[in-house]
């Protein structure tokens, strides 16, 4: 069996399972996730998503969980990231060595992805917040492009991908269609106002949103731009954001850098 305990945010969890999915494929195991739910991601992912069938879930609120303890403790093999890392070839995946070495119960407590993560049919939204996405995206016109500015912590992002790099890529959207329409993801309130004040009537987003990621709320309204995101016709989006990345791969569209 393999037992993943994904760490970090919402995408980064979501690449993780994804590899973690890929990985029980080969070597034709059943795979379970642990979910914890902690400051960083602070809400069951059932809350989140529909039941997945291909695996199972079971949700964790502490790192002294009995349940996790004892499939840390019985598993024969133990992986961190830095095991992931030092086998994971140039295309992403892990060395086929490597996983044919590995023995008995696999447990496997990473934020980093382990195999490209290029399916994310395993994620569907929970029906009452497909029923939100579905009322946002009702609001998009033929041509919308999404915006992530990812700020808070996330200091690549913020010196890469200023403000100014994103407004500058805004406004060429603009000159090629002047009918776009922008939505918005940003963890940043005062950057949502300046856009607004920048491109008024243009703007679109979930302007009541929960930023806290310690609360449901927070998570569910996080899901909510995600999937947003990657209902429109190309990102402009933030550097070193698993965030942004994710929003592009879940349907494939074309994705910009701002400040690349």
């Amino acid at each position: 069996m393999i037992i993943i305990q994904p760490s970090g945010g919402l995408c980064n969890r979501m690449r993780v399972i994804n590899s973690g999915w890929r990985l029980a494929r080969e070597r034709q195991e059943k795979l379970l996730v642990l979910w914890n739910c902690n400051a960083e991601l602070n809400c069951p992912f059932e809350d989140l998503f529909r039941p997945v069938p291909e695996f199972r879930i079971t949700s964790i609120h502490s790192v002294a969980d009995p349940r996790k303890l004892f499939y840390q403790k019985t598993a024969r093999t133990y992986l961190t990231n830095e095991e992931l890392l030092a086998n994971r070839t140039d295309k992403g995946s892990l060395d086929n060595n490597f996983v044919k070495g590995l023995k008995g119960n696999i447990y496997i407590f990473t934020w980093e992805w382990f195999y490209p993560s290029e399916d994310y049919h395993l994620f569907v939204p929970a029906a009452n917040l497909q029923a939100r996405i579905d009322e946002m995206t009702a609001r998009f016109r033929t041509s919308c492009v999404g915006v992530h500015i990812r700020r808070t912590d996330n200091q690549p992002a913020i010196g890469k991908s200023s403000t100014e790099a994103f407004l500058a890529s805004m406004r060429l959207e603009l000159e090629k269609d002047p009918d776009t329409m922008f939505y918005l993801a940003t963890d940043d309130r005062e950057e949502e106002t300046r856009l607004r004040e920048v491109f008024p009537d243009r703007i679109l987003s979930n302007q009541n949103r929960c930023l806290r990621r310690d609360s449901r709320e927070g998570m569910q309204d996080a899901l909510l731009d995600l999937y947003c995101l990657a209902s429109t016709r190309k990102i402009i989006g933030s550097y070193f954001s698993s965030f942004t990345d994710i929003a592009a791969d879940i349907r494939g569209i074309p994705l910009i850098i701002a400040g690349e």
